[in-house]
């Protein structure tokens, strides 16, 4: 099998690369010693590039959720959802977080969700510093009041900064209803934390610099359509699609408003859910405009998914600013 045929063919060389310690100090129940006593890994001497948004140091990459919630883009393979979580295991996903550190990701992003949130939490109880951004899931009103409740609730977990979720912040554009994105947003905001605005929909982002949304940054998807299952012109019917598969409807519209934003742009959905090639996803996403991606990832993946990253930072080229 070459490297064409499988990214995910190097597991065995990724599980050999993690040093036992490093995980060690990260697993729920074994017997490591205190993460205090735990060797620490060198940082290596071509260290994941970072950016910054608001305060925050954020590495190029950032860790994706839905491993941590046990949520996929599975199509219609619905074992596919079954065989994440029976494998992502609370150990399993502590050892993920260990890894991603080990290799330089310093940020994940993921929705409001009890039980992964715990797993968090344990993880900086054993000295992991993974930075938070999340977002709140409750609906959207005028009295805002459980919204803002949700809001301190993720703050007071441990959130360094959140976003107004994409699905909200879609409806709410093709409603109307600015004045909620703009509350969400200054509501975050007023508790001190930085605050983007997620969207799948480019008309969400139009808006918020048409009307000078006071968000700290933009989470949009974006990929190309040069992949197998892409959907065909006449398929493109709505935002997104599950079957074909598409979450970016139009890349070089994106393109083409992304680069005069003058905010950091973290793109999200780059691999199309799995099928576009890490190699050429990452290259796009950032000779494109990106400031940042969010990737989800296996263990497993880490090691070589970070090394592409690293790759593609140090020889690319690209239109767009850098804004983080």
């Amino acid at each position: 099998m070459t490297p064409e045929m499988n990214r995910r063919s190097f597991i065995k060389q990724t599980m050999a690369a993690t040093t036992a310690s490093a995980i060690a100090v990260q697993i729920a129940g074994g017997s490591a010693p205190a993460a205090e006593e735990a060797p620490k890994a060198a940082a290596p001497a071509d260290a994941l590039p970072m950016g910054k948004i608001g305060k925050l140091q954020v590495s190029r990459v950032l860790l994706g959720g839905n491993q941590l919630t046990g949520y996929t883009h599975s199509r219609d393979m619905q074992f596919v959802v079954n065989l994440l979580r029976h494998y992502n295991t609370e150990a399993k996903l502590l050892e993920t977080l260990a890894v991603a550190e080990q290799h330089g990701i310093n940020t994940l992003s993921m929705n409001k969700h009890p039980q992964a949130q715990a797993i968090l939490q344990k993880h900086r109880k054993n000295g992991g510093k993974m930075q938070w951004i999340l977002h709140p899931t409750t609906p959207l009103d005028p009295t805002m009041k459980n919204y803002e409740e949700e809001i301190r609730e993720l703050i007071g977990d441990g959130a360094e900064a959140l976003y107004v979720w994409g699905c909200r912040s879609d409806e709410l554009v093709a409603k109307s209803k600015m004045d909620l994105l703009v509350k969400a947003v200054e509501l975050s905001k007023k508790h001190g934390v930085p605050c983007g605005v997620g969207c799948h929909d480019l008309n969400v982002v139009v808006e918020c610099e048409k009307q000078k949304v006071p968000c700290d940054f933009y989470i949009k998807t974006f990929h190309h359509h040069k992949y197998p299952t892409a959907p065909k012109p006449e398929q493109l019917k709505g935002v997104v699609a599950e079957v074909p598969g598409y979450w970016c409807r139009d890349p070089e519209k994106t393109i083409e408003v992304m680069k005069d934003v003058t905010k950091p742009w973290i793109a999200f959905k780059v691999m199309a859910a799995g099928t576009i090639k890490p190699q050429d996803a990452f290259r796009y996403a950032y000779e494109n405009g990106a400031d940042h991606i969010l990737a989800g990832m296996f263990d497993f993946e880490i090691q070589q998914d970070v090394s592409i990253a690293k790759g593609i930072l140090g020889d690319l080229k690209r239109a767009r600013a850098w804004y983080s």
